[in-house]
């Protein structure tokens, strides 16, 4: 079952809450709100920028994709690649098969770094 991960900016504005779920394509309706997996931003989730919300929510995303914690290169690398381009005002999707492609990428360009060949 293919998971899409997706962003609400609630109030249209960069001060709004910041909503991330999952959803499974074969079964929407049990989706679930994404964990936010606290290392560097105590007040949430973000994207648009290359700061601590974003790097937070990078990691929650591979966190979630992969099932366990992501090494800190790997998800700075993923906040740069995608969560810094987002729109800091609005809304984003990104599949599962979007991450497993980018991952795949990233093995191969960091093959001694990679702890994901099982994962992918």
């Amino acid at each position: 079952m293919s998971k899409t991960y997706r962003g609400y900016n609630e109030g249209g504005d960069t001060s709004s809450s910041h909503l991330v779920t999952v959803t499974f394509d074969a079964a929407p309706e049990e989706g679930y709100f994404l964990e936010h997996r606290v290392c560097h931003s105590p007040t949430g989730l973000s994207w648009g920028y290359a700061g601590s919300g974003p790097a937070d929510l990078a990691r929650s995303i591979l966190w979630d994709f992969l099932g366990n914690e992501p090494a800190r290169w790997l998800y700075q690398e993923f906040k740069f690649a995608f969560v810094a381009k987002w729109p800091q005002d609005g809304s984003w999707a990104l599949t599962a098969e979007e991450i497993r492609q980018w991952l795949l990428g990233e093995e191969h360009e960091n093959p001694g770094r990679s702890p994901l060949a099982e994962e992918v």
